[in-house]
């Protein structure tokens, strides 16, 4: 009995192992270490939120920091506060994301970039047929078209560093850039394109010893969530609300520690790590541990994300009987 109990056991963990050394002989996955003290960190949407959290923790940890925003008081206001608070002084630019060469004259007078933080963004949510149009455009073209332009001018003097430790470029995604929720259609294509911007980038750069991050922050605490939570859709909220809500400092930290370990996707919380193994994909992955996880448990994972998705299209039902059922009382 012991002996077949043994038997058992090693058929179960000889697959992950022998895919082990398959992946350490063809695959070279291998960790990562990004300093950031001494170096140059460009933020952009730097003067609130997400970005002026990781600006605060990236100035105490002895970088050079770099905000930019388009709102010029802002930046002001975001400057002074991050010398309150770590007594160092930041550099700040202001200039329009949507503007490549605004952003290319930004980006070479900050000067050479070693982590490019791509943080800025517009998030609205509602149902696609009733969004305005150039609703939708403003977002994909900051969201989106934005990180283009970013990385487009800053890729240049990054390669050409004379300092060649590794360095990195983050893309501060969302949740609902790896799985589609209600009334986020316009928003979720806007994150959902950096992934197909930062997988194919990664193969572009990684030659240059250059390495891609995609953050998935759920809801955070933030002054733009509170502005569009007053028009956000109920049903929104109801399937938001299963990945809670973090403080920005969490998902800052969070964010970095993420960039300074190399990784490609950077979970903020427990419910963005199981989606980041159920998206996974073809992905890169630089943790070991990380990669056999993804082996063994990936199926268990899917039929966790069909319970959510069986609670999910349940209470959209739910919602809409309940509605349909209002209306066919009003109107008796």
């Amino acid at each position: 009995m012991a002996n077949f109990n043994l038997s058992f056991l090693a058929l179960f963990i000889s697959p992950p192992i022998f895919l082990l050394i398959f992946l350490q002989l063809i695959v070279h996955l291998r960790p990562v270490k990004i300093t950031i003290k001494s170096r140059h960190v460009f933020i952009t949407g730097g003067s609130r939120g997400i970005g002026l959290a990781i600006a605060h923790q990236a100035a105490a940890e002895g970088a050079r920091v770099t905000i930019l925003a388009r709102n010029l008081n802002r930046l002001e206001e975001a400057k002074s506060s991050i010398r309150r608070s770590t007594g160092i002084d930041v550099g700040i630019v202001s200039a329009d994301v949507r503007d490549f060469d605004a952003v290319k004259e930004a980006v070479e007078g900050a000067g050479p970039i070693d982590v490019l933080v791509c943080n800025q963004g517009v998030y609205a949510s509602c149902e696609l047929v009733n969004f305005d149009i150039k609703e939708i455009k403003d977002m994909i073209d900051v969201n989106l078209i934005g990180c283009l332009n970013l990385v487009k001018a800053a890729l240049p003097g990054m390669k050409n560093r004379s300092d060649r430790k590794p360095v990195s470029i983050a893309f501060m995604s969302s949740q609902s850039g790896q799985v589609g929720i209600h009334g986020c259609s316009a928003y979720a294509a806007s994150k959902f394109g950096l992934r197909g911007l930062a997988e194919a980038l990664q193969q572009e750069v990684i030659a240059d010893d250059i390495y891609v991050s995609l953050i998935f922050p759920p809801d955070t605490d933030t002054p733009s969530l509170a502005e569009e939570k007053k028009t956000r859709p109920r049903l929104t909220s109801i399937i938001a609300a299963s990945s809670g809500m973090m403080h920005v400092n969490d998902v800052a930290k969070k964010s970095l520690n993420g960039i300074k370990s190399g990784s490609f996707y950077v979970p903020c919380n427990f419910q963005g790590f199981l989606l980041s193994i159920s998206s996974v994909g073809l992905s890169p992955r630089r943790s070991w541990l990380l990669a056999i996880f993804e082996v063994i448990f990936a199926g268990l994972i899917r039929v966790v994300a069909l319970c959510y998705l069986w609670k999910w299209y349940g209470t959209i039902e739910k919602w809409h009987a309940q509605n349909k059922y209002r209306k066919g009382g009003l109107m008796k």
